[in-house]
């Protein structure tokens, strides 16, 4: 066929090969999860699920939405550091195909150094991306609940091209029917936190 269309002349040639270079464009970041992929939700309080039950936490809230497991491996009060520890025994124990990562807000909140936070992330990164499984990264506010997210996300989004959830916790956060108290949500904010999670997870190719 495109034999033919360069013997009938260059401008079907060339509308072929942009057809072809748009179809390139739709590729997606992440893989299709398939039948018994799990996925891993590791981070802190916002994990866990503090201000609601264990049932409404997003991770409980996420797999009823998108047909896989999900596992809850959120430890309140955990900083980078911390989680960074604890990752290689979770990830060996659950074996995940896809994670979730949400941490460093305890460093935010604790005024910890955000350039050992933002090495305890990449090094956590590229322990995941190592094993073949696939990042989702979450960006959580500056030291003002009220702010964007730490510049810090964006830029390891970019350096380790993962799919990065830049607005999500700071925007939860600035509405207070979603909140428990000033840094946690409700059952209705985790329900919204997972909503976008799996929007995120569809637009992506995961699912």
């Amino acid at each position: 066929m495109i034999a033919e269309l360069r013997r009938r002349g260059g401008f079907a040639w060339l509308l072929v090969l942009g057809l072809l270079v748009l179809s390139g464009c739709g590729d997606k970041p992440l893989e299709p999860l398939v039948t018994g992929d799990r996925v891993l939700a590791f981070g802190d309080s916002l994990t866990e699920g503090v201000g609601a039950s264990e049932s409404s936490a997003y991770p409980a809230r996420l797999e009823a939405m998108i047909g896989h497991p999900v596992v809850n491996a959120g430890i309140s009060g955990e900083t980078s550091a911390e989680g960074l520890r604890r990752l290689p025994d979770v990830l060996d124990r659950h074996d995940p195909a896809l994670i979730i990562l949400l941490t460093g807000g305890n460093d935010v909140l604790r005024n910890q150094d955000l350039a050992e936070a933002k090495r305890n992330i990449a090094r956590m990164i590229e322990l995941t991306q190592g094993r073949g499984v696939e990042v989702v990264l979450v960006g959580v506010p500056r030291k003002s609940l009220f702010s964007d997210s730490a510049p810090l996300y964006r830029e390891l989004a970019e350096f380790y091209d993962v799919v990065l959830v830049d607005d999500l916790v700071a925007g939860l956060l600035r509405r207070p029917g979603y909140k428990s108290d000033a840094v946690h949500l409700n059952a209705d904010g985790y329900r919204a936190m997972a909503e976008r999670l799996a929007d995120v997870l569809r637009e992506a190719g995961a699912l």
